[in-house]
């Protein structure tokens, strides 16, 4: 009997190490809205998958991918294709897209002004300096009329491209995370609807100009090339385009942040 039962014992306890060996932990960088938010809704969903989702976060738009590249995370999730493509060709990095989750609407925002017909000759307009963004943000304000741009600039444009400037407008490139710091000392500046989201801005209500909803710079989980098919992120692709987190983002940020799925 008492063979019986150490034998009964060693079999549970050879069962538990196995599912705690079993157990996967995956690292995943974001800056803080709605990025790491989205994450932190998925960490209980994915627990019961038994995977550990550790969401550490970031505020600004190169270490993430560093990091990444350096095999201190997993995966991360804060940038769009464009400017994936264009960090991967300028730093030498091999980060792939796994899924596009959502879309956030670049938007102009001003403290001095309420509307785009308020901004004087020669006014002062912050951009963000990274050639994906900043060219993004001059196409959005193309959209508004207020400059043209040289059409063989394709999407990543730069202030160099303005071929139309009737106001003279001055620019600012500015890292993205410091623009809403900025609003104070320019006329306007053209913030990502992440920063803008964490500054406590509501783009329908601040924004003095939004990009619409057919924007192309969705916003992706992005992984080392080779890794596409890790079984543990495989899950969280799952997860992550499940009813449940479509249900969050549209509720939590009220179309602000647009899922794709």
């Amino acid at each position: 009997m008492k063979k019986s039962i150490l034998i009964v014992g060693t079999l549970l306890l050879l069962f538990c190490l196995g599912a705690v060996a079993s157990a996967e932990t995956i690292k995943i960088g974001a800056t803080p809205v709605p990025h790491a938010e989205i994450l932190n809704f998925v960490v209980p969903l994915l627990a019961d998958e038994g995977i550990t989702l550790e969401v550490i976060e970031f505020t600004d738009y190169v270490q993430p991918n560093l990091a990444l590249q350096d095999g201190e995370l997993d995966a991360n999730f804060f940038q769009h294709i464009p400017y994936l493509d264009d960090f991967n060709a300028n730093r030498g990095t091999n980060l792939v897209s796994l899924v596009g989750v959502h879309i956030e609407p670049l938007g102009v925002y001003s403290a001095k002004i309420g509307s785009l017909d308020e901004l004087p000759q020669r006014a002062q307009i912050a951009i963000p300096n990274d050639v994906t963004n900043g060219g993004r943000a001059l196409l959005l304000l193309q959209q508004a009329g207020l400059i043209e741009l040289d059409p063989k600039a394709g999407i990543e444009p730069t202030v160099f491209d303005i071929i139309e400037n009737k106001l003279g407008i001055r620019f600012s490139e500015l890292e993205a995370a410091q623009l809403t710091r900025v609003l104070p000392d320019v006329h306007a500046a053209v913030i990502n609807g992440n920063y803008a989201l964490q500054a406590g801005f509501s783009q329908l209500e601040d924004a003095i100009f939004l990009e619409d909803a057919e924007s192309p710079y969705v916003n992706v989980i992005a992984v080392r090339e080779g890794e596409t098919e890790n079984p543990a992120l495989q899950k969280l692709v799952e997860v992550l385009l499940s009813d449940a987190v479509r249900d969050f983002i549209l509720e939590k940020y009220e179309g602000l942040v647009i899922p794709v799925f």
